[in-house]
């Protein structure tokens, strides 16, 4: 006797994604004139990826340091100038009121002195604006320095060295990184079966390399919108001749690296299952005329047809659970054809899908 195991399901095809997939830009223009990974190499996070040639953004930040030199020294010499200023303005002042010098010079040593101020606050504005050039100028050049944000496999390299990137109006793509060491199976559901999925449910799938393989996981998430969604969709209309799917998400470990971007997936998840289960043919199964939700099977008695009342849990509709009714041993009959002969078959358990 083997155990029976039964399920009903939901089958869908899928498409392995790497779990985490991201594009290293450019985000500074010039030549490439390093480039030291390799497709399929991995990477740790903050590892050189390229090197752009920099003596543009160095000879820009070497200005604004220069500028910024200049306006602190301009500072310190107005800064002066209004030491001086306001001795002459101290000066004329208590000869006034000695009535030792006329109000015009004291006015204009007050005047004086009220210029040197101002000068003084517009080179304070002026140095507050080079130092943000000169941060700006040390960001550029920094830009010209790409790191890996994270650690993964270089899957994807758009460059090589000599070639110029031009970052003014898009960011090119210097390099993809993806994580390998955990997929996503992106699977499209159908909208029939999608109200009956839901996440926690546990997945199988198989890939075309390995049929007889299945790599078990648990549904993470369903997308809320369809899979034809493509970011401007405020007048989305439905096609009759288009099926509508939903993606169901699920992780899988992929320490080995057998799975690939881009694979395809035989998804089945998993509704209802029941291990151990006594299992018969879904189409033996006929109406309980005393039950409306019920059914009969046929059992051989004695050399004669009887047929059971059966509680049947899961069904299906290719061969279905029997909770009550039925006993391991009895002969259910496969089909009564027109006449006496019919088919018959002893029940056990036996494995079932």
């Amino acid at each position: 006797m083997k155990r029976g195991h039964i399920e009903n399901n939901v089958l869908a095809n899928g498409m392995l994604q790497a779990s985490k997939l991201v594009s290293v830009g450019a985000q500074a223009s010039g030549q490439i004139v390093n480039l030291p990974v390799k497709l399929g190499e991995q990477v740790k996070k903050g590892q050189l990826i390229a090197q752009i040639d920099s003596l543009t953004q160095q000879n820009s930040l070497k200005e604004s340091l220069a500028s910024l030199a200049s306006l602190k020294a301009q500072y310190r010499a107005k800064q002066a100038q209004i030491r001086q200023a306001r001795l002459a303005y101290d000066r004329q002042k208590a000869m006034l009121a000695d009535n030792a010098s006329s109000k015009a010079d004291y006015e204009l040593a007050e005047s004086n002195l009220a210029v040197y101020q101002a000068e003084l606050d517009q080179l304070s504005a002026g140095i507050e604006q080079a130092e943000i050039n000169v941060d700006s100028a040390k960001v550029d050049l920094g830009y010209t320095t790409i790191s890996a944000p994270m650690d993964g496999t270089v899957v994807y390299s758009a460059v090589e060295v000599g070639q110029t990137v031009n970052a003014n109006q898009t960011t090119p793509t210097i390099v993809e990184l993806a994580n390998l060491n955990q997929m996503t199976v992106k699977a499209e559901i159908s909208e029939a079966d999608v109200i009956h999925v839901h996440s926690g449910q546990p997945v199988y799938f198989t890939i075309l390399g390995q049929p007889n393989h299945r790599y078990h996981a648990t549904l993470r998430a369903i997308e809320p919108g369809p899979t034809v969604m493509d970011g401007d969709d405020s007048d989305m209309t439905s096609n009759d001749s288009e099926a509508i799917y939903y993606n169901g998400l699920f992780d899988i470990d992929n320490p080995d690296g057998v799975l690939r971007i881009g694979m395809t997936a035989q998804v089945t998840i998993i509704l209802t299952q029941s291990d151990d289960a006594l299992i018969i043919p879904s189409q033996i199964l006929r109406p309980n005329d005393h039950d409306l939700n019920g059914y009969q099977v046929p059992v051989l008695v004695k050399g004669q047809v009887e047929f059971r009342d059966v509680t049947i849990g899961i069904n299906n509709k290719v061969r279905a659970e029997v909770l009550s009714g039925l006993n391991e041993g009895d002969q259910v009959i496969l089909s009564l054809p027109s006449g006496d002969s019919y088919t018959p078959r002893r029940f056990r358990r036996s494995m079932g899908m």
